[in-house]
């Protein structure tokens, strides 16, 4: 079997991570977000995975290079002359979707869940049809394009964009799998597969809804990429708990890489991934952060809610909350807040940042 994934662009909602690294190599939980959906992929049998790429492609291939031979799949860059949108890029990859008669995936490279690909296998097989669409609940439906469908069978009656009054709590999740008779409907032009394939299939009744056990989260901006990192780590206490580090000072669910170096008296969780080369320093309080590799915590500094890029360093006595991003290489100079900061790469921070803001 094979699979697309649609990697796209510039990544500029995850900013300032994204300016040093291609999003989807950027590190969800101590892995490639990429990472993730290649491995699950891998499990599930699929050998050749196509990746629809329109931005630093060559930093992507270097990277990937050991991912085939650990995962044994082939790995190829689609490489887009243009965006294509989500749909452009399946006709832009036809000849390689179309070298055998097997159905395929497509995911967007954003969506962390638990990946039951094998089950979207059997599913879409059992009805036959032209594709299937992985469905989750959510809270506030009105902030997405919902799917009706029949709950009995799966079958998809129509797409409903924000809705202002309740016709279902099921959003589109990302994840599909199309018979190769799809690529008739797609034209090689930017083309957006929800607004101009979908309703079609839907209307001809080849376009069924399967819907997603467990956790499911979008985690291509800040925000949801710490509620995403809490869904994962609260999946893993049940599904794989050896995983997650326990000691004196953590609290609640820990991801901690063997090589970091953690010093006395911290409070460390709930919710907090810790990369490897970090150091941190006596008295340090973390909670519901990111810390990536090489990022140096001074004594006595208090995080929460922070994704603090590779080879920064915060000195002591500071204290960083509300969804304040470090992009690679910041220093953060002793006793200092920042609230809500972004800032960019290779700067020194000398002053506060009382109020949310991008530090250029």
């Amino acid at each position: 079997m094979k699979a697309l994934i649609l990697v796209g662009g510039y990544g500029t909602r995850l900013r300032p991570l994204t300016l040093s690294t291609p999003k989807p190599l950027v590190e969800f939980a101590n892995k490639p977000m990429l990472l993730h959906q290649l491995e699950a992929l891998a499990e599930a049998g699929v050998k050749h995975i196509i990746l629809a790429v329109s931005y630093r492609a060559e930093q992507m291939e270097q990277e990937l290079k050991h991912v085939e031979e650990q995962l044994n799949v082939k790995i190829t860059l689609s490489m887009e002359p243009e965006a294509l949108g989500t749909a452009g890029p399946l006709a832009f990859a036809r000849d390689l979707l179309s070298q055998d008669s097997d159905p395929f995936f497509v995911l967007n490279s954003d969506v962390i869940c638990e990946f039951p690909f094998k089950d979207m296998i059997q599913f879409h097989k059992h009805h036959g049809k032209e594709g299937t669409i992985m469905v989750t609940k959510v809270e506030e439906p009105s902030k997405y394009g919902v799917v009706v469908y029949n709950a009995e069978n799966g079958q998809i009656n129509q797409f409903v964009e924000k809705p202002q009054e309740y016709v279902s709590n099921k959003i589109n999740a990302g994840l599909y799998i199309f018979n190769i008779s799809i690529l008739n409907r797609i034209e090689l032009k930017p083309t957006s597969i929800e607004k101009e394939v979908f309703p079609h299939m839907a209307k001809s009744a080849e376009l069924f809804a399967m819907e997603l056990k467990g956790f499911w989260m979008d985690v291509g901006q800040p925000k949801d990429f710490l509620t995403g990192m809490c869904l994962y780590l609260t999946s893993l206490k049940y599904k794989d708990p050896s995983k997650l580090y326990d000691g004196p000072g953590i609290v609640g669910n820990v991801l901690i890489d063997p090589s970091a170096k953690i010093g006395n008296n911290c409070r460390i969780g709930p919710n907090v991934t810790i990369g490897p080369g970090v150091i941190i320093e006596d008295g340090v309080c973390i909670k519901r952060c990111t810390l990536l590799r090489d990022a140096h915590i001074k004594s006595h500094s208090w995080l929460e809610s922070c994704i603090i890029g590779w080879k920064c360093t915060v000195g002591n006595w500071v204290r960083m909350e509300n969804v304040s991003v470090l992009g690679e290489d910041v220093i953060v100079k002793d006793e200092l807040y920042i609230n809500g900061g972004r800032i960019l790469p290779h700067k020194s921070i000398s002053d506060s940042v009382p109020n949310p803001q991008i530090i250029m």
